[in-house]
């Protein structure tokens, strides 16, 4: 889990506002009405705070209910005397967990003796609430290419490339591994340009297809714990989502190259490849997460370059043998 950012570390009075209502507890509701015109309000009114003559917190009155008393009620009778406050001590993120636990849409912060210090309000909690979702979502991405960003936030230069080379290793393996199997196949190659016009699309739909099966396969890891039966059934759903989607993008590839060309067997070439390897792709974005969890590894920092080295491998053998199998002179 994420460390909590430091600035949650710090006191809530550093973040309350000033703007709050106060009504003496022995006001009647028109007295209170006529203070509040007279004194004017804040900007984001939810609750006015009753207090004594000593100015301590006994109270709080929700503006509705102030609104629609009778005129001659008393204050202190129209409060409600169970009060949830910070006390000043508290840092922000303890004051978000009130949020949390009680629902409201704002709190008093208040000193050791209960007067009011100022107040609190939900906006403060769901800008802490998308900042830190967006802070998660920017470690995945990170994560998802071989590791953590605090690992190399404010690093040096030397302790950046140590983090970051061993894992930029995988896509020069693969990528020379896949160099010596195009070698393989140059006589294909040679024979059908179109083929390999048409070999970085296929590479980018597998690369694609395995990125957003390990990544829906690395969140349903944080939620779940994976069994056989679990994976068994989360591969047909991968399987039927892939055939779908091969067969989708394998179709329109081809009837691209149809039209482009004029010849239907490159054609068929490219859209068997691709119907293939997407099928290969979801296989492996939901395989090698769930292996490295199963060997107690973080599919979070590993799966992302494996997966990719892999899809981009098999992708191509794929691709290529079945140019060659297809499209073989007569």
């Amino acid at each position: 889990m994420n460390a909590a950012p430091q600035h949650l570390d710090q006191p809530v009075s550093d973040f309350i506002r000033k703007d709050f209502a106060q009504l003496q507890e022995s006001m009647t509701a028109r007295q209170a009405l006529d203070a509040v015109r007279e004194e004017g309000i804040g900007e984001k009114i939810v609750y006015f705070y009753v207090v004594d003559e000593e100015k301590r917190l006994v109270g709080v009155l929700p503006t509705r209910r102030l609104l629609t008393a009778a005129l001659d009620h008393r204050i202190g009778d129209l409060m409600i005397k169970r009060i949830i406050a910070i006390p000043q001590t508290a840092t922000l993120l303890e004051a978000c967990e009130f949020f949390v636990l009680h629902k409201f849409f704002a709190f008093p912060v208040v000193d050791a003796g209960r007067r009011i210090l100022g107040l609190i309000d939900v906006g403060v909690f769901t800008e802490e609430v998308f900042d830190i979702a967006e802070r998660e979502q920017h470690e995945d991405v990170f994560e998802t290419i071989g590791f953590h960003v605090a690992q190399v936030r404010g690093a040096g230069p030397f302790k950046a490339f140590r983090y970051r080379f061993p894992w930029l290793l995988a896509t020069i393996g693969s990528g020379t591994a896949c160099a010596l199997l195009a070698s393989v196949f140059a006589l294909t190659l040679a024979q059908s340009l179109v083929i390999a016009f048409f070999l970085t699309l296929v590479l980018g739909l597998g690369e694609s297809v395995s990125i957003q099966s390990m990544a829906v396969t690395i969140q349903a890891l944080h939620a779940t714990r994976p069994t056989l039966r679990w994976y068994a059934e989360t591969l047909r759903r991968e399987v039927a989502t892939a055939l779908l989607l091969g067969a989708a993008c394998g179709l329109l590839v081809a009837t691209i190259v149809w039209f482009w060309i004029g010849v239907g067997w490159p054609a068929v070439v490219i859209g068997a490849s691709i119907w293939t390897s997407l099928v290969m792709a979801c296989v492996l974005g939901l395989s090698i997460p769930s292996l490295l969890h199963a060997l107690r590894l973080d599919p979070k920092i590993a799966a992302g370059p494996l997966t990719l080295a892999f899809a981009d491998l098999l992708t191509l053998l794929f691709y290529l043998s079945i140019a060659s199998w297809l499209l073989r002179p007569a």
